[in-house]
């Protein structure tokens, strides 16, 4: 039928991360794949601020390479901490701010 199969790739994040204003938080990323992890592999984040019902994506990494959003928030506070080969996709924020609380995603894509 020319489809191939498809396996998941099981992501895992603590529940809840502490910083205190002006410092700096490692959100961790984990991931783990029967699959071998492709060239290809691409990890976003996404954050959604407390109170508020829209996601934005706020860092990606593809193709061996960290892209970060140069006109949020974030812009200049936030550094990739991972290693893709090894299975992690975290992130740093540096100088936390009140308005860094919220929920952070991280999605992780291995294609094929």
């Amino acid at each position: 039928s020319g489809v191939s199969p498809v396996s998941p790739i099981h992501v895992y994040t603590p529940r809840e991360v502490y910083g205190t204003v002006g410092s700096r938080v490692t959100l961790p990323c984990t991931f783990w794949s029967r699959e071998w992890i492709s060239e290809d592999i691409s990890v976003t984040w996404h954050f959604q601020a407390d109170g508020s019902r829209d996601t934005t994506s706020i860092f990606h990494f593809a193709k061996g390479q960290p892209y970060i959003d140069d006109v949020g928030t974030f812009k200049e506070r936030m550094a990739w901490a991972g290693d893709a080969r090894r299975r992690d996709g975290s992130i740093v924020i540096e100088r936390l701010e009140p308005g860094d609380n919220g929920t952070f995603t991280c999605d992780v894509k291995n294609p094929p």
